[in-house]
């Protein structure tokens, strides 16, 4: 088991290490916030978990439905590019706030997980494999199974907003506005990247 585990640590790593837009978030509450990865992991379990038992429960065939795959493109690439962009025009309040740290990192780290359907194809492919691993250990293998994962989020995004927080105070105020604009241009960029997939997967 101590093998198979290893090996849930480093794919989940190399999951959640990839940028992404709760990477994206992450980074932009980081700088008000050294505790907001912490919140952003806890919004991005309320959906992970869930949808860790529907896989469980022997749900994986529907996550792997050519229409529903379009439709988590559509309209995840669409409301990210809206978040995108509402982050853009509301950069320079952000900034004026400083260290308040906004009420929705919880919420912002549920939405970006489950708008993004490459986390969702992620489970419904590599997930589930994992999890269908984890079964021959009986029911703590997938209990152990779920804790290693969910503490490579927790542990990444905390350390993530950790350190963007504890180096903000060698900023200027241009870096800061870079960081913002940056993690925009990421949730913009990959909710661009979605609804081309979407589309190309219509046509």
């Amino acid at each position: 088991m101590f093998l198979f585990l290893t090996s849930v640590a480093l794919i989940s790593l190399s999951g959640v290490m990839m940028p992404g837009p709760v990477f994206a978030v992450t980074l932009d509450r980081g700088s008000r916030s050294q505790f907001a990865g912490i919140q952003v992991a806890v919004g991005h379990a309320l959906i992970e978990i869930p949808l860790i038992l529907l896989i469980y429960y022997g749900f994986a065939p529907f996550f792997q439905d050519a229409l529903v795959q379009k439709v988590l493109y559509l309209l995840g690439g669409a409301v990210l590019v809206w978040m995108g962009v509402g982050m853009l025009r509301a950069r320079g309040k952000a900034i004026k706030k400083g260290g308040d740290l906004p009420r929705n990192s919880i919420l912002a780290g549920a939405t970006t997980t489950a708008l993004n359907p490459l986390f969702i194809l992620w489970w419904a492919a590599i997930g589930s494999m994992l999890i269908m691993k984890s079964l021959s250990f009986g029911l703590i293998g997938f209990v152990l199974f779920a804790v290693v994962h969910l503490l490579c989020d927790f542990g990444w995004l905390a350390f993530v907003s950790v350190m963007v927080h504890r180096t903000k105070s060698m900023w200027g105020g241009r870096v800061q506005r870079g960081l913002l604009i940056a993690s925009s241009l990421l949730l913009i960029g990959f909710g661009g990247w979605f609804l081309s997939s979407g589309i190309w997967l219509v046509v």
